[in-house]
């Protein structure tokens, strides 16, 4: 994809779809793929305007959002959508522009849009002070179509980022991937731990979740972990180790099954399937052996292996 920044240019007219798209869901695929159906029908190019999401503060509240996904792990998507070029700005860098001001200068004059493609909820300009009446206002004054998409329902479900935060927060994540339409994951470096699960045939990755990121519900799940372009099923705890009292920071440490190598330093996609149980606390390292082997079970089972 080609980055377009605040002094390039698009090097040809594109059809831009716009929005924060935090979580790349259901909804916001319907919004990008009509952009890029419709750039291909028009021989131009389809193009992305974002922000980085952890530029931007949470509506309502002064913290920044938490990550679904990672700006790499947008722009990951993005590509796979066929879209062929982004700008993604930091939010301060254009905050203070006026709705026309961002129309003319940043979709006409760096984007080179001749059509655009949003949701119904789309608001720019300073403040938020516009929405997509004001977008198609100005799209009829200078000449460039304005397509809207509807929130889209799934499964009887309105789809959106909130509800999947939430779900995800709550240990509902079968229930976040359906919305999402993909596995929710996190790419994130393998780092050394304390090695003790080596010691109980249990060998395990150790992943430090940063902050800023969506923070999945302290517990073990069913995952996968990529590793060189093959799928791994693997037990994952996420939280802080409360009966090693080794951590304060959570981290996801995951016991790959059928697997052995070294990992340390790699930058692994972990995908989360099912939430098993919540995080606990036990009385000696036996009782966790004993639970880890339990988990493992119930994990082998839930993917028939």
């Amino acid at each position: 994809m080609q980055d377009i920044y605040k002094d390039s240019v698009s090097e040809k007219e594109t059809v831009c779809a716009l929005g924060l798209f935090d979580g790349v869901h259901r909804g916001h695929r319907l919004v990008i793929n009509k952009a890029v159906r419709y750039a291909g029908e028009l021989g131009i190019s389809s193009a992305v305007f974002t922000f980085k999401t952890d530029t931007v503060t949470s509506k309502g509240h002064d913290g920044r959002i938490e990550m679904i996904l990672s700006d790499s792990e947008k722009r990951r998507h993005f590509a796979e959508l066929g879209v062929d070029c982004i700008c993604s700005p930091e939010f301060g860098e254009l905050r203070d522009l006026s709705g026309e001001e961002f129309f003319t200068e940043v979709l006409i004059r760096t984007l080179r849009c001749r059509a655009l493609v949003c949701g119904s909820d789309f608001r720019f300009g300073k403040g938020a002070a516009e929405d997509v009446n004001s977008l198609c206002f100005f799209g009829k004054k200078y000449g460039i179509e304005v397509m809207v998409c509807e929130k889209l329902t799934y499964e009887g479900e309105e789809v959106s980022s909130t509800r999947i935060r939430e779900y995800i927060r709550t240990g509902h994540i079968d229930r976040a991937n359906r919305l999402l339409g993909y596995t929710f994951g996190l790419k994130l470096n393998v780092e050394h731990g304390r090695e003790l699960g080596r010691t109980w045939s249990f060998p395990t990755i150790n992943q430090a979740i940063p902050q800023g990121q969506i923070m999945p519900k302290f517990g073990v799940y069913a995952a996968r972990v990529e590793i060189d372009g093959k799928e791994y099923f693997g037990v994952t705890n996420v939280g802080v180790k409360p009966t090693l009292k080794a951590h304060d920071a959570p981290l996801a440490e995951t016991f790959i099954l059928d697997f052995s190598g070294d990992l340390y330093g790699r930058s692994l996609r972990l995908l989360l399937d099912r939430f098993i149980r919540p995080e606990q606390g036990f009385e000696s390292i036996e009782e966790l052996r004993a639970q880890i082997a339990r988990d493992t079970r119930r994990v082998r089972e839930f993917y028939g292996v």
